[in-house]
């Protein structure tokens, strides 16, 4: 397993593309640097882990300040390929994150995950995470 590397050129992200895109299945190739890039304007950051020049698993995230956590990492996207799950790839994957919080003096990493996904739940729930809030959305 490589060490997780940010995602700074053209080429590190476009790689990142295929893995992404199983979580994230409405995003297009075409437009993917593009979305990403304008992101990072907001202080969006994708990490990515993998080895012989395949990435295995993606991470997209944002150190934030509110009122509430005051500074967290806030994890958008959270993704291993499929043929990866279950070899470590994004419990390495989420064990940078919590240390890269932590290094930007971070009081929580939080993310939100959808209803259905019942693997990511158990996955965040064996690695120490709580369910803190309810996330409520109003498509306009």
């Amino acid at each position: 397993m490589s060490a997780i590397r940010i995602a700074r050129t053209d080429a590190e992200i476009a790689a990142c593309f295929a893995v992404m895109r199983e979580l994230r299945t409405h995003l297009v190739a075409a437009n993917f640097l593009d979305r990403v890039r304008q992101q990072e304007a907001g202080g969006y950051h994708l990490a990515y882990l993998g080895d012989e020049d395949t990435v295995r698993a993606v991470a997209g995230y944002r150190v934030l300040d509110n009122l509430f956590g005051g500074r967290i990492l806030y994890v958008d996207d959270l993704v291993t390929a499929p043929t990866c799950r279950s070899k470590g790839y994004g419990k390495a994957l989420l064990g940078w994150l919590v240390e890269h919080a932590k290094e930007q003096g971070c009081a929580f990493l939080e993310l939100d995950s959808g209803v259905q996904r019942f693997d990511a739940h158990r996955f965040y729930l064996s690695n120490r995470m709580i369910i803190s809030a309810h996330h409520f959305a109003l498509k306009l």
